[in-house]
């Protein structure tokens, strides 16, 4: 049993912090996968929303250090009885996401390993079973050093989290795993192989004969059966090739101007996805990076998720001499973990990307 659970305390202790530490990468990412949660198609709990955030920041934060504490056999009784609920109230939502489709991505690992609800789901039993046995036999996990210097080094652990987390949300994520990170092409990412894996579907076919009811299943081809024809059902029984950028997408009235954009040699885009909750003091260092830019020859384009009343305002507060394009909000947050963020590309291939924070840093 000692091995066990010196088993069990390695998993369970590597993975929480590891987990932890990839959503601590992120905590915007990790926000806006509980303000998911938190919709009212899901839980209903909207009122939650704004302090989405700092619920994120405090979960994965206490989801690390908690793991810390495992390995090294602090508060035993305390950690065991933390890592159960939480596992608990995991577990819960990766059902309840799952059976009722309410969110596609569970966002576990953030975007560096993503996994489908019911993908989580299973992981958090395994899980579940791991804790449990910690928890039935916590007597058993032993402090690894000097229990006078557990203290120092879980206070010290807090302290690393909580400069790290602040360091990613005046900058941006250190590691991004994300389609739109420096190097990529959109254009590229956005096509689908002419070789690629096409989903596989099953056609169920309804027909009455004579009264009674005859289901025929096909790949699609229209079933040599008598009878009258009621119905079909269609059921993807093996996805295909899902390009990495699906929902990239500028317009402007109506019209989609995607191709025209990223076709510029020299593109320097900025993001604010919400433009009346951005952070406006990045705009006074925006509008002259965007002057400089037009002097050097690049196309300057604002992306924003906003309306037209608030792209004016922001245009006439800030005096900005470019134009705002409409994208769907949740493809704005994905490119940029910043309200607002500065892009810079060549021929659809991102070669810089700051925080407005960082906006000395743009090399034009």
């Amino acid at each position: 049993m000692k091995l066990l659970v010196g088993i069990s305390r390695i998993l369970v202790g590597v993975l929480f912090i590891f987990s932890g530490f990839i959503k601590l990468n992120d905590p915007l990412g990790f926000s806006y996968k509980l303000q998911d949660y938190f919709s009212p198609e899901v839980l209903g709990l909207d009122v939650l929303v704004p302090f989405s955030l700092v619920i994120a920041i405090v979960l994965v934060v206490f989801e690390l250090v908690v793991g810390i504490m495992l390995l090294i056999g602090y508060l035993p009784k305390f950690t065991v009885w933390s890592l159960l609920l939480m596992i608990v109230f995991f577990t819960f939502l990766t059902f309840y996401s799952a059976y009722f489709n309410k969110v596609t991505d569970c966002g576990c690992f953030g975007d560096a390993i993503p996994l489908t609800p019911w993908q989580s789901f299973i992981k958090d039993i395994i899980l579940l079973i791991f804790i449990l046995i910690l928890f039935f036999n916590r007597k058993l996990i032993t402090p690894v050093f000097n229990p006078i210097s557990h203290r120092w080094i879980i206070f010290l652990s807090f302290m690393l989290c909580f400069w790290f987390c602040y360091h990613v949300l005046m900058h941006l994520p250190v590691f991004d795993f994300r389609a739109y990170k420096i190097g990529n092409n959109i254009e590229e990412l956005m096509q689908v192989p002419e070789d690629a894996q096409k989903a596989v579907y099953e056609y169920e076919w309804t027909f009455n004969l004579n009264g009674e009811e005859v289901k025929v299943t096909t790949d699609g081809t229209y079933p040599n059966q008598e009878g009258e024809f009621v119905g079909v059902e269609t059921t993807m029984i093996e996805e295909g090739y899902v390009p990495p950028i699906q929902d990239f997408q500028i317009e402007v009235d109506g019209e989609n101007i995607t191709d025209e954009i990223l076709n510029a040699e020299k593109l320097f885009m900025v993001v604010a996805y919400d433009l009346p909750h951005t952070e406006q003091e990045g705009f006074k260092a925006i509008q002259e990076l965007a002057e400089e830019a037009k002097e050097k020859g690049y196309d300057v384009v604002g992306l924003t998720a906003s309306n037209d009343k608030d792209q004016q305002v922001i245009i006439d507060k800030f005096n900005l001499d470019f134009k705002f394009y409409q994208v769907d909000k949740k493809t704005l947050q994905t490119i940029v973990r910043s309200n607002p963020g500065l892009l810079v590309l060549k021929n659809a291939t991102i070669t810089q990307k700051k925080h407005w924070f960082d906006a000395t840093d743009i090399k034009l």
